[in-house]
């Protein structure tokens, strides 16, 4: 992966923000499927902007939620020990600051 992933593999990180990774649980042939859905969906909304298809674009969206969801990359965490939800923040300002600075001096 080109973007490092913390040490606890929950999170990727893209230009200093922390990104929740896909729940490693998930069978491989039902991750293959819903990483599919994904793609599909993500051209629909490309497709549906081209041609200023408000309503396609909406249910592309919703897809694209559905399969985030499922994949445990939104909604509730996969993990189990207590630890918050920090997708989306900023890395410096979480417990992965002191690792994320090695990773970028290394």
């Amino acid at each position: 992966m080109r973007h490092p992933v913390t040490p606890d593999g929950r999170y990727f990180v893209v230009k200093g923000k922390l990104w929740r990774l896909s729940d490693p649980a998930i069978e491989p042939g039902e991750r293959a499927r819903l990483v599919q859905t994904l793609v599909d969906a993500r051209r629909a909304v490309k497709d549906a902007k081209s041609t200023r298809d408000r309503a396609a674009e909406l249910e592309a969206h919703r897809l694209i939620d559905e399969a985030k969801r499922a994949l445990g990359e939104r909604g509730p965490v996969w993990w189990d020990d207590g630890a918050p939800d920090l997708n989306r923040h900023a890395v410096k300002g979480t417990p992965y600051a002191d690792w994320f600075s090695k990773q970028r001096s290394g």
